[in-house]
């Protein structure tokens, strides 16, 4: 079973291992004006797929780390990697200095 539900005594034995006394203190951080206290508008009878799509339609409102430069990573980014790059670090001259 891939869903178990979240009883009131699951969810406070959870907050005293943490030390918190509620979920909403969990958020103190977060700004009132960037919380979203509302559900979400779904209508009935819809796939997964469309789902996904109303969702990630939904997600591309928020100003992402891949959409504005990003200077973390010290250098981690994304690029291309020719596939032959791929296909040559999987020899086995190229994974061991071991030489027979």
């Amino acid at each position: 079973m891939r869903y178990l539900p979240l009883t009131e005594p699951d969810r406070r034995e959870m907050l005293a291992a943490i030390g918190a006394p509620s979920v909403e203190s969990l958020f103190r951080d977060v700004p009132e004006a960037a919380r979203y206290e509302g559900g979400f508008d779904l209508p009935d009878h819809k796939s997964e797929l469309e789902v996904e799509q109303i969702i990630g339609a939904l997600a591309k409102r928020n100003m992402a780390a891949g959409d504005v430069p990003s200077f973390l990573g010290a250098g981690a980014y994304r690029h291309h990697v020719p596939a032959s790059v791929d296909h040559l670090i999987q020899r086995g001259e190229f994974l061991t200095s071991y030489t027979p």
